[in-house]
């Protein structure tokens, strides 16, 4: 049973963040190329904008705004499930090789398939999963020992390795490309906010409102795997089977967030590290923390990459390294 203090403090910290979130919502409205006041912002959302104001805040920012908050939130439910199943405070879908897998998917989709516009935001998060499960597989079996199990230290190596070998894939598979696709690639692998229309709203909309209950719902696992594997197997726990579920959550949430933002690193790792110090390790506390906290990393990340540098500003992804790498450093000699 959980404490009605921690409970409390839970509900605290949601609501700080829900705040954070609507406050850097409204930046990301005002701010921008054209610059909208609040009071236009309001009198827009009521149907009383001009057609530019219409445009700038349906057409642009909006859209822009849900999938950077969704994917962030995403990132952010995978990179903790992650760390519970390998007991790992380092996985990330990012450091560990998912989202370069899940970038050579659609590189390869993109390149030598072509499908129309229309179906183009659908079909990403699919190719993009089918990418990432089998990075995860692959990164499994090779962390997998068969006398000790899963090796966590093992399983970051590998990853790292897996995610090297997959961003010179991607650049091979570039070099010979049309020029349009090249840049797209290229923008993917900075982490650029690509997906920037409603289609694409719609198409990772259902990932996560299916996904992120079930992550959610299975929390408590999460508890009793971070046990030893006699005391889990003890409680009635299939071990390898919660895991698969829990690791095909994690891709699926990863790879759908990515197919549209391109690689973003870090967000997995951070959030639920911030959350933790926040209100402890049991991941009923922490998990719907997390959600918030990535969701406001990211859009925090790309708020400010699209302002800070004229026309196209820094990629997102960009804006997350200079930020996680320093983090992932000090959580790597710290571990």
């Amino acid at each position: 049973m959980i404490h009605p203090t921690l409970m409390k403090k839970q509900r605290i910290y949601l609501f700080v963040f829900t705040l954070f979130i609507l406050s850097t919502v409204v930046i990301g409205l005002i701010v921008g190329p054209a610059a909208l006041s609040f009071d236009r912002i309001v009198a827009t959302l009521f149907g009383q904008g001009t057609f530019k104001e219409e445009f700038v805040l349906y057409s642009i920012r909006l859209p822009r705004i849900f999938i950077t908050l969704l994917s962030g939130m995403a990132l952010a439910l995978s990179g903790a499930i992650l760390q519970g199943i390998t007991k790992n405070d380092l996985a990330d879908p990012g450091i560990i090789g998912i989202n370069s897998g899940a970038g050579v998917a659609i590189s390869i989709f993109f390149l030598f398939f072509p499908v129309k516009a229309s179906s183009l935001a659908y079909a990403l998060p699919l190719v993009a999963f089918i990418g990432a499960i089998v990075t995860a597989i692959l990164i499994y079996l090779f962390s997998y020992q068969r006398n000790a199990g899963l090796n966590p230290t093992r399983l970051i190596l590998v990853g790292i390795g897996f995610s090297m070998a997959f961003s010179g894939l991607m650049i091979f598979l570039i070099s010979s490309a049309e020029r349009e696709k090249v840049d797209f690639i290229a923008k993917w692998i900075a982490g650029n906010i690509w997906g920037s229309d409603w289609p694409f709203v719609w198409a990772i909309l259902p990932w996560l409102i299916i996904l992120i209950p079930i992550g959610l719902y299975k929390s408590n696992r999460l508890n009793i795997l971070g046990l030893s594997d006699p005391v889990a197997i003890g409680v009635g726990i299939s071990i390898e089977k919660e895991r698969i579920v829990l690791l095909l959550i994690a891709v699926a949430l990863a790879a759908a967030a990515v197919s549209v933002t391109g690689g973003i690193v870090f967000i997995g790792l951070m959030a639920p590290h911030i959350a933790k110090a926040l209100i402890g390790p049991r991941h009923q506390l922490f998990m719907p923390i997390t959600i918030l906290i990535g969701g406001w990393l990211l859009l925090v990340a790309d708020t400010i990459g699209r302002n800070l540098i004229d026309p196209n500003g820094i990629p997102a992804g960009i804006i997350v390294s200079l930020i996680g790498a320093p983090y992932f450093i000090y959580l790597l000699l710290k571990k």
